[in-house]
């Protein structure tokens, strides 16, 4: 059964989310846990976990196809001692909500070592990852590391580059990774061609782990191959374009995973994308 849905609104209550999401033809969904760009949050309250978990039963959503993204302002990767910690810290509160709802994935950008070179950057964010996985060790939840475009000081626009992450941290089994469509076609990923899919499938392997690939975040990409603009397009009409997905989930290590929309727009125009998606994997024959 293919898993797909969007980043979904909780403006409206946690619990509101599981059956916005069968309205627009979706199956599982991604969410924050409070305002990506401020750096406090608010723990929900016990009737709206409580709510949201019912909610997660009878709209027969599984929570481990669920996944929070992170806050904008997180940097595990930053030379700034002080962002460094805000960063940490803000994470862990994250992480905590995050198992308060029942859900076992947390989805994280790498950071940016802003100017200070890969090496520094791979320590900063295994040592911060460290940190919090310690700290939150009674908790079951699994840290997503995603893959970014390639531009500025990212880290973690390649699957070795991930894999270097993993590898120097204390907690490899509790970490994994989402791969972004978008982003891996800004770093040279060309999903539009099979040899490619497969080139990215064994770089997992080889640098990761292919049990570590957990999640896909499914997004077309307004730019070119290797432009590094990270900007997300409706899917179909952007340049991976309905044959490059065609592609891309014809392989069976990707289409068993859950996808969850970056596209533009709200719930309508997702639910258009959530449409087209299951198209192709009809037309796919899987």
């Amino acid at each position: 059964m293919l898993k797909i849905g969007a980043h979904m609104s909780t403006s409206k209550g946690f619990h509101k989310v599981p059956s916005a999401t069968k309205n627009i033809g979706g199956n599982t969904f991604q969410i924050f846990c409070h305002s990506p760009r401020t750096w406090k949050v608010k723990e929900p309250k016990e009737s709206d976990i409580i709510k949201f978990k019912e909610e997660m039963k009878n709209n027969n959503i599984l929570f481990e196809d669920v996944l929070v993204h992170s806050g904008y302002l997180i940097n595990l990767a930053s030379p700034k001692d002080e962002n460094w910690q805000k960063s940490i810290n803000l994470m862990k509160e994250e992480i905590k909500i995050t198992s308060l709802l029942g859900i076992k994935y947390f989805n994280v950008h790498p950071g940016s070592h802003l100017g200070s070179g890969d090496e520094f950057g791979f320590d900063r964010i295994a040592k911060a990852l460290d940190i919090i996985l310690k700290d939150l060790s009674d908790l079951n939840i699994t840290i997503l590391l995603e893959n970014v475009a390639k531009k500025g000081g990212n880290i973690g626009w390649n699957m070795q580059q991930l894999g270097e992450i993993i590898k120097r941290s204390n907690f490899k089994e509790k970490l994994g990774i989402t791969y972004d469509t978008c982003h891996g076609f800004d770093s040279n990923y060309d999903i539009r061609d099979k040899d490619d899919v497969r080139r990215l499938l064994d770089e997992i392997d080889k640098y990761i782990e292919l049990d570590k690939f957990k999640m896909i975040h499914l997004n077309d990409s307004k730019f070119p191959l290797g432009a590094g603009k990270d900007r997300h397009e409706f899917i179909g009409k952007g340049e991976i374009g309905i044959k490059g997905f065609e592609t891309f989930l014809s392989f069976d290590e990707i289409v068993k995973l859950p996808m969850h929309l970056e596209t533009p727009g709200n719930d309508s125009e997702h639910a258009e994308d959530i449409k087209v998606v299951k198209s192709i994997f009809k037309n796919l024959n899987l």
